[in-house]
């Protein structure tokens, strides 16, 4: 495992650089969480010093709060409306560029946003992709009223759910709800599982993100790979791959 340090640096550079590829008059999805706020800090240098002309809808609280403070235009959703992507992080992220968020308790609003979105474009440091899912636990976002049973049927599932708690009392998400953390191990069918708990009544949102992402950027020290579902690419911080995020572009998902 890499010292924090180095890990950090790698969140810099993949977040810095998604921030160069947004192409102008882009609507977008302004993720949540560490590697995002470098996102978000780049795209608000540009909008400032380049006269980029965007506008977003953040993910969390605290995106939206970064967002104001960097200079980047936001709006609401609305009816009819289709992003032409969403920039966020990730916990995990597989070959297949599925993925386990909300680490940070985000997940719910940062689904939402991902499928109001063409595609998810997720950035991440080199401790976040792995072979097979699972290695981190899947937070599941619940409604706190029907919590015991919840818990019952995440145990049925074989998950050991572990309740998300802050000086003894519950961690609450923007919603107002719970965290349970649920640890299966290696996720061999994450798309059957991920309709098991579709199913489970007092489930709010899961943090399985499935067949949402078609490009993934990952930093390994100074290495930057950009993956698509099966495939890996080694990339420069150029604009290079601009054509890759213009949605008006031939050359776009």
């Amino acid at each position: 495992m890499k010292p924090p340090a180095a890990l950090e640096a790698e969140k810099k550079l993949v977040g810095e650089t998604a921030a160069k590829w947004v192409p102008s008059g882009s609507r977008i999805g302004i993720g949540s969480g560490t590697t995002a706020a470098y996102f978000i800090r780049a795209l608000g240098r540009r909008v400032r010093e380049e006269d980029l002309q965007l506008s977003g809808i953040p993910t969390s609280n605290a995106s939206e709060q970064l967002a104001r403070e960097v200079g980047i235009p936001l709006f609401e959703p609305e009816r009819g409306l289709r992003l032409d992507f969403t920039v966020d992080g990730a916990d995990e992220i597989s070959p297949d560029l599925n993925l386990i968020k909300g680490g940070g308790g985000k997940h719910f609003r940062e689904k939402v946003i991902a499928n109001a979105s063409k595609y998810l474009f997720a950035i991440a440091d080199s401790s976040k992709r792995v072979p097979v899912l699972g290695s981190v636990p899947v937070p599941v976002e619940v409604v706190p009223f029907p919590f015991p049973w919840v818990v019952d049927a995440l145990a049925q599932l074989g998950s050991t759910p572990i309740l998300r708690e802050a000086n003894h009392s519950p961690v609450l998400t923007d919603q107002g709800n719970w965290i349970v953390d649920c640890h299966f191990g290696s996720i061999a069918e994450p798309v059957k599982l991920g309709e098991e708990l579709d199913r489970i009544p007092g489930i709010l949102e899961h943090g399985l993100f499935l067949n949402l992402a078609k490009l993934a950027l990952i930093a390994d020290g100074n290495k930057l790979t950009l993956l698509r579902p099966g495939t890996a690419t080694t990339v420069t911080d150029s604009a290079s791959v601009l054509p890759a995020l213009d949605p008006q572009s031939p050359a776009a998902l």
